[in-house]
C-alpha cells in the first residue's frame, strides 16, 4: 500500500464515518495503517489451512435468562 493509497483510504473512511480529521491527523493514521499493512504482509503469505484456525476455542457463555 503506497502512502497516497493509505491517505486516500483514511480520508474516504473518515468522511464516510463522519469523523473529523485534520490533515495532520489523517497523515498519522495513514502512517499507522501502512505500518500495520507491512506487518501483516508476511502473515498473509503463510499457507494456513482452515484447521489451523483456533477461533473455535472461544465459546461465549450462553445468554442468561431475563428476570
Amino acid at each position: 500500500m503506497s502512502e497516497a493509497e493509505a491517505l486516500s483510504y483514511v480520508i474516504a473512511s473518515a468522511t464516510a464515518l463522519q469523523l473529523p480529521l485534520d490533515a495532520a491527523q489523517a497523515q498519522r493514521v495513514a502512517g499507522h495503517l501502512q505500518r500495520t499493512s507491512a506487518m501483516a504482509a508476511p502473515l498473509m503469505k503463510l499457507p494456513l489451512t482452515p484447521d489451523a484456525e483456533l477461533a473455535e476455542i472461544y465459546r461465549p457463555a450462553p445468554p442468561r435468562a431475563r428476570d
